[in-house]
């Protein structure tokens, strides 16, 4: 097999650029909204209380989603060889993931379609349920694509790379911390939206616990970054964004503490974003594959559609992306207001 280019053109390293942004945004809105669904049941005592709860994420949970969706797309047709190994070598890990997506959406779509209380706690517990599971395997699978996820060619098809590795080499010591840490930075991150987006009794208990999960954030997060950037670092770069990170959470525990709700979502979104940077920097050039067992490394190149494919992209992607990043900040702006126990109807059965 000979490699047609060695070093990426122009609209590679846009459409790579594009992907990493569209999976930030994935991460810091279904960060909230995952958080939020393992909080249903924690924070909310009643079901006017955990109405209120749902309420903060309802208009958004379902957009927010797309953004996965889009990245997907993206994926497969800006680089159809890195979409084609990891859904194939990955194929029980995504299916977790689709099946906690599901379980997710079909509670909060059908959670307010019978009064009785048994019902609604069943799909709150499915809220909860699936939203931890997206959350832990995302985390354990970035840990890997940062490790490094070894691939080979097919026999007899060089052209043809496949996962190397089986199903419980993706769960590392590194890889389950990630898993965790994600978990635990997510349910900081719904915690402090929930503060920022409700009032009284929620608002409190959001708070309070905010204060308590954002130190276990800090410390697992301090550990995570030390073991990525001394095991799997890349100079100067990463220790930097890793210090922007840390100083965020721990600004971010301050805020909440402090009762800022607002400064402390916003310095969460900060550490997400921040360690997402870290993530596909560390990505870059190999796409979190390991190629040490083949000839010609499966990176940004080998992985990409022709420059004819990327520029017929690039011309949707002028006229449609701007268009929905207008509609999601149109979407969090019109839903901007606070919530409270209140807003909820005294016949909870009719707040659907």
């Amino acid at each position: 097999m000979t490699l047609l280019a060695t070093e990426p053109t122009t609209l590679q390293v846009v459409w790579y650029l594009l992907i990493a942004v569209l999976w930030i945004g994935y991460l810091i809105l279904e960060g909230f909204d995952y958080g939020v669904g393992m909080l249903i049941r924690v924070l909310g005592r009643n079901e006017k209380e955990r109405r209120v709860i749902v309420n903060t994420i309802g208009p958004l949970w379902d957009g927010n989603e797309v953004w996965l969706l889009t990245a997907g797309g993206a994926t497969f047709a800006a680089f159809p060889g890195w979409y084609a190994t990891l859904f194939s070598g990955l194929y029980l890990p995504l299916f977790l993931i689709l099946v906690g997506l599901i379980i997710r959406g079909v509670a909060f779509e059908y959670r307010a379609k019978n009064p009785d209380s048994a019902w609604r706690t069943r799909f709150d517990v499915m809220a909860g349920v699936g939203s931890f599971v997206v959350s832990l395997v995302f985390g354990v699978g970035f840990a890997n694509f940062i490790i490094g996820m070894p691939v080979t060619t097919a026999p007899g098809n060089d052209n043809l790379y496949v996962f190397s590795g089986g199903f419980w080499s993706l769960f590392s010591p590194f890889a389950l911390l990630g898993g965790v840490v994600l978990v635990v930075l997510f349910l900081f991150h719904g915690a402090n939206f929930l503060a920022l987006k409700t009032r009284d009794v929620v608002h409190d208990r959001a708070e309070e616990f905010a204060g308590k999960v954002g130190v276990v954030a800090i410390i697992g997060g301090a550990a995570y970054l030390l073991w990525a950037n001394l095991a799997y670092g890349f100079g100067v770069l990463g220790w930097l964004l890793a210090a922007v990170a840390a100083v965020a959470l721990v600004g971010s525990w301050l805020a909440i503490r402090a009762g800022r709700d607002g400064w402390a979502f916003v310095l969460t979104t900060v550490t997400i974003f921040t360690v997402a940077v870290w993530i596909f920097a560390r990505m870059w050039p190999n796409l979190g594959f390991d190629n040490s067992a083949v000839a010609v490394p499966l990176d940004r190149v080998q992985a990409a559609s022709t420059d004819l494919t990327l520029s017929i992209m690039t011309g949707a992607a002028v006229v449609f992306v701007p268009i929905v990043l207008a509609y999601q900040g149109w979407t969090l702006w019109v839903f901007r207001k606070r919530l409270s126990t209140k807003n909820i109807p005294e016949d909870a059965s009719l707040a659907a």
